[in-house]
C-alpha cells in the first residue's frame, strides 16, 4: 500500500514537499514516479526515480522546479516542489512499477501500485 501526503494550498512561488510512503512492500527495486490529475484532465507524469535513486526524469512543465529523491532504508519517495505555479494545481499521486527494471516510465499505465493521492492547491 502507498500513502502519498504533504499536499496543501500555497501561493504561487511557494514550495510543498510530498511524501510518498510503502507498507508492506518495499520500494527499493522498483522504479516510483509521480503523477497529478486536474478536474477534466487526464492523469500526467510528473516525475519517476530509479531504483537506486541515481536516475530521474521530469516532465518538461516541472523541471527545474520540482526534485524528486528517495530513501530506500525509509521506504519513502519525495517531491520536492519549489516555484509552483497556478497550474500545478492537481491531487498528486505516487506510484510503484510492477517489475524490477531501470527505465523510467511517464505512462500511468506502467505502474502497478498506486497512492490514494494528496491535493495541491496553487492560489494566485
Amino acid at each position: 500500500q502507498l500513502q502519498a501526503s504533504g499536499g496543501g494550498l500555497v501561493q504561487t512561488g511557494g514550495s510543498l514537499r510530498l511524501s510518498c510512503a510503502a507498507s508492506g512492500r518495499t520500494f527499493s527495486p522498483y522504479t516510483v514516479g509521480w503523477f497529478r490529475q486536474a478536474p477534466g484532465k487526464t492523469r500526467e507524469f510528473v516525475a519517476a526515480i530509479g531504483r537506486t535513486g541515481g536516475n530521474t526524469r521530469y516532465a518538461d512543465s516541472v523541471k527545474g522546479r520540482f526534485t524528486i529523491s528517495r530513501d530506500n532504508a525509509e521506504n519513502t519517495v519525495d517531491l520536492q516542489m519549489n516555484v509552483l505555479k497556478v497550474e500545478d494545481t492537481a491531487v498528486y499521486y505516487c506510484a510503484q512499477r510492477g517489475l524490477m527494471d531501470s527505465y523510467l516510465y511517464t505512462t500511468p499505465g506502467d505502474y502497478l501500485y498506486w497512492g490514494q493521492g494528496t491535493q495541491v492547491t496553487v492560489s494566485s
